[in-house]
């Protein structure tokens, strides 16, 4: 009888980008069941509240196995909370690298058991960021080229609101 992998791919998603979407559905095709952990408790100033980041990221995904969650507290209790073994952690660029590995090495001191696996997003994806993203917006960009269609009429109505 083989395991049921699951892995979690936590992040604030304020917005929820093509990045973070390309990273989750190659994740998919990874693992059984993906977890899309949206961070509710965060030092960040965000757009949208926990309740709408997790609607919208329920909005751009469609397959079975990917499921999306908000949660707040401590990563590792919910990673075991879920039953999963595996964090994934999107990597843009070299720069993140320092960040994210001593992240990881911190995580796993925290649960032994568990594996990060970085990814890195499509080409096309490298750059995107959610803050360049709602910074681009706020100004009054065009960022149609870097969210869904749902995420895009989102932030728009938001931020006349």
């Amino acid at each position: 009888m083989s395991k049921n992998r699951i892995a979690v791919y936590p992040g604030t998603f304020d917005p929820i980008t093509l990045g973070h979407e390309d990273i989750v559905r190659r994740a998919a095709d990874l693992f059984d069941e993906v977890i899309v952990a949206v961070a509710g408790s965060t030092n960040k100033n965000t757009l949208f509240t926990l309740e709408e980041r997790v609607t919208l990221a329920r909005g751009v995904f469609n397959a079975s196995n990917i499921k999306v969650v908000g949660f707040d507290g401590l990563l590792m209790q919910f990673v075991q909370d879920q039953g999963a073994q595996i964090v994934i952690r999107g990597l843009r660029a070299a720069s993140d690298f320092e960040y994210e590995f001593q992240l990881a090495g911190m995580n796993r001191k925290l649960y032994p058991k568990l594996e990060t696996l970085f990814l890195t997003p499509a080409e096309q994806y490298m750059f995107i960021s959610s803050s360049l993203v709602r910074e681009v917006a706020k100004l009054g960009g065009d960022v149609h080229q870097f969210v869904s269609p749902t995420v895009e009429a989102a932030i728009l109505k938001k931020l006349k609101d």
